[in-house]
């Protein structure tokens, strides 16, 4: 590895050849301010805030994108870069809409923390304030232009990660903008609700559709029977609003807090999960013993099926028509659980805490519905969940821990890893496998399907069969996948979800500053909390979860019955990317 040595701040340091100043300064613990970067998603200087001064440049220069040479002298701290920082931020503030109180990014904006940090007093400029319409149309998104720093990062992993490219910059000068084709809003354009925009975007201009007050009424009307379900996802990263370290179980805090808002039921998401596999499983054995249409590809992530749908219609044939886990186990609790408990349907209302903001777009989706009842009501995400805990005064961090509730709380591992990309396809090939081979096995760990690469490929041999499974998460690696299978690539089972790292790093998780998200894998901490609940679970196999078992028994006969694809099935549409006029 070739090194060069270089000087920061009087500091000698000897770095890898090809490392920026950002970067470098970074492993000298030296810290530089930034706002408009993001590692590897959007490194472009266009905000200006991480100048430094080199010794010999006519200039100061954007560190992010400045690359380390011999003998290289660097100032992060001199008079001219302290001035020329706060005159780049105050700039920025002297346009924005500066209502923190009331923004959902209050104290965790890093235009804020920035103000802060520079002892930002007082506004020497006071520039023209935009005053663009909100954009809340979408069932999962909202816009607020106003708001807006026009970092791009939006743009950058809209464009470049997720392939979706439904957002871009506009105009030009003081009226530039980030915006959709034609002015059109997020709702009449192809995004997929994946919410990655939300993420990575420093302040408020993106957030999820609150729903919260939905919620609320709901638990304050006596005569409903409001239950919530939680996704996998959920739990390893909800301590996180709460100040726990990334990655933390917070299982048993979540279901106690959960439980004190007020819903008669606290559910495991992961229980329909396991009913996923059965459906799946069953799904993927009669295609592959009968001559069905291959690959299978799983049907859980919104996001992915949407743009599918707008963006692969020819392979609509091959998605599973499994419904996701929630919206399955929403239909269970308004069909089985009402009539197991004697309980009206339609007075039972499902809430789903999800780490994704596509599920809200999901729920109300018509196809999505049983005997006239959307199978869910509402999706909180879990930055909304953690706000209503929060707004209820409860002391989430020294809760005692609780069990989710029976009749409906119980799930296995391979439930949990759904939470993780290729957790999906181990689960199921879990349960495959031993369909296949007619006995128990002790080998259940498939992990040339785990882990955070883009794209992942297995062949696994059960009974005699060899199947060829793929694994792709993030939109922009689903697309890559799909082409090379339009281009002949053959494959019996295919997971795809739409979000980089799977549910672990959804739309709907907590949002980390840039200065966190650039040096740390979020998507490997969260879900190494997930394979480490697995492991400690005593059931591991969906198949033998014994709530599942029951409802087969009492319910829905045997998986892909008729009742079950009433019930546990749907279809997709193909759809126009834009409407036409």
């Amino acid at each position: 590895m070739a090194t060069v040595n270089i000087t920061i701040d009087s500091k000698k340091l000897q770095v890898e050849q090809g490392l920026t100043i950002l970067e470098a300064a970074r492993q000298a613990n030296i810290k530089i301010p930034t706002l408009c970067f993001l590692k590897d998603i959007n490194e472009v200087g266009a905000c200006r805030m991480c100048l430094v001064e080199i010794k010999g440049a006519r200039t100061l220069q954007a560190s992010c994108v400045y690359p380390v040479s011999e003998g290289l002298e660097i100032y992060t701290q001199s008079p001219s870069v302290r001035e020329a920082r706060k005159v780049t931020l105050e700039l920025i503030l002297s346009n924005h809409d500066k209502k923190c109180l009331t923004c959902v990014r209050s104290k965790n904006c890093e235009l804020q923390t920035l103000a802060e940090e520079l002892n930002i007093k007082e506004l020497r400029f006071e520039g023209e304030t935009n005053n663009y319409p909100l954009d809340d149309f979408s069932p999962s998104i909202v816009r607020d232009q106003n708001k807006c720093i026009l970092c791009r990062r939006c743009v950058s992993v809209c464009k470049d990660v997720q392939t979706v490219n439904v957002i871009s910059a506009t105009e030009r000068g003081f009226k530039s903008a980030i915006g959709c084709a034609f002015d059109l809003s997020l709702a009449d354009v192809p995004c997929t609700n994946c919410g990655q925009c939300i993420s990575v975007c420093p302040v408020g201009a993106l957030r999820e559709k609150d729903d919260t007050d939905k919620v609320w009424k709901a638990l304050a009307n006596p005569e409903l029977h409001v239950v919530v379900q939680t996704a996998p996802a959920v739990r390893v990263a909800i301590g996180e609003e709460f100040g726990l370290p990334i990655g933390t179980r917070c299982t048993g805090k979540m279901v106690a807090a959960l439980s004190k808002l007020g819903f008669a039921k606290v559910f495991d998401t992961d229980t329909a999960a396991d009913l996923t596999i059965m459906e799946e499983g069953t799904e993927l054995l009669n295609r592959i013993q009968n001559g069905g249409k291959l690959p299978v590809i799983t049907s859980c992530s919104p996001g992915w099926i949407k743009f599918c749908e707008h963006n692969y219609p020819e392979f609509l044939d091959n998605l599973s028509s499994c419904k996701s886990p929630h919206e399955m186990f929403g239909a269970v609790l308004k069909s089985y659980y009402a009539e197991k408990m004697g309980i009206d349907p339609a007075k039972i209302f499902v809430v789903s805490i999800m780490p994704c903001t596509a599920k809200k777009y999901e729920a109300a989706r018509p196809e999505l519905s049983a005997n006239g009842l959307a199978d869910v009501d509402v999706v909180l995400t879990t930055r909304e969940a953690a706000k209503m805990i929060k707004e209820a005064g409860i002391d989430f961090n020294n809760l005692e821990d609780r069990e989710f509730d029976d009749p409906m709380g119980e799930a296995t591992g391979a439930a949990v890893i759904f939470g993780a990309t290729g957790g999906v396809m181990e689960a199921a090939l879990r349960t495959v496998a031993e369909i296949l081979e007619g006995k128990s096995l002790d080998n259940i760990e498939y992990t040339a399907v785990r882990g955070t690469e883009g794209i992942k490929e297995a062949t696994v041999e059960f009974g005699g069969k060899k199947i060829k499974a793929a694994v792709a998460n993030g939109l922009g690696n689903a697309r890559k996948l799909l082409d090379s299978m339009k281009d002949g690539a053959e494959y019996d089972f295919v997971e795809i979800m739409a979000c980089p790292g799977g549910c672990v790093n959804g739309g709907g998780q907590p949002i980390q500053p840039s200065s966190v998200r650039s040096w740390t894998d979020l998507r490997a901490e969260r879900a190494k909390a997930i394979y480490e609940e697995d492991a400690s679970l005593p059931i591991r196999k969906s198949h033998e979860n014994p709530i599942v078992k029951k409802m087969y028994e009492e319910y829905f006969e045997k998986p892909g019955s008729h009742k079950a694809h009433e019930l546990l099935h749907t279809h997709y549409t193909a759809r126009a990317n834009y409407p036409e006029k």
